[in-house]
C-alpha cells in the first residue's frame, strides 16, 4: 500500500505561481514512477506530468508544457509540481498518483486531491 497527501494548492491570480507538494509512505519511494493529474468541474481527470523512479525524465502534457515543471526528492519521499504563468483554465483539483510498476501507465495509488483555483 501506498498513501499519498497533497499540499500546496490555493487561490492564486492568473499569471501567478503556486508550489504542489505530495507526500508519500508504505512503500520504497524510488520505487515508484510517479504522476499528476487534474480534473476541472464537469471534465474528466486528465495528465499533467509524470517522472521516473530516478528523477532522471520528465514528461508533460502540451496545456503545461513550459509553465509547469515535476520534480521529486527520493530522500523526502515527496514529489513536487512547481506551477507558473498560471491560467484560470488551470482550475482543477490536482491530485498525484503513483505507479509502482514503472510504466507511467498503471497508476494504483492515488491521493484526495488540493485544490488549485486561478482567477482572472
Amino acid at each position: 500500500q501506498v498513501q499519498l497527501v497533497e499540499s500546496g494548492g490555493g487561490l492564486v491570480q492568473a499569471g501567478g505561481s503556486l508550489r504542489l507538494s505530495c507526500a508519500a509512505s508504505g512503500r520504497t519511494f524510488s520505487s515508484l514512477v510517479m504522476g499528476w493529474f487534474r480534473q476541472a468541474p464537469g471534465k474528466e481527470r486528465e495528465f499533467v506530468a509524470r517522472i521516473t523512479r530516478s528523477g532522471s525524465r520528465t514528461y508533460y502534457a502540451d496545456f503545461v508544457k513550459g509553465r509547469f515543471t515535476i520534480s521529486r526528492e527520493n530522500t523526502k519521499n515527496t514529489v513536487f509540481l512547481q506551477m507558473n504563468s498560471l491560467k484560470p483554465e488551470d482550475t482543477a483539483v490536482y491530485s498525484c498518483a503513483a505507479d509502482p510498476s514503472g510504466s507511467g501507465s498503471s497508476y494504483n495509488y492515488w491521493g484526495q486531491g488540493t485544490q488549485v483555483t486561478v482567477s482572472s
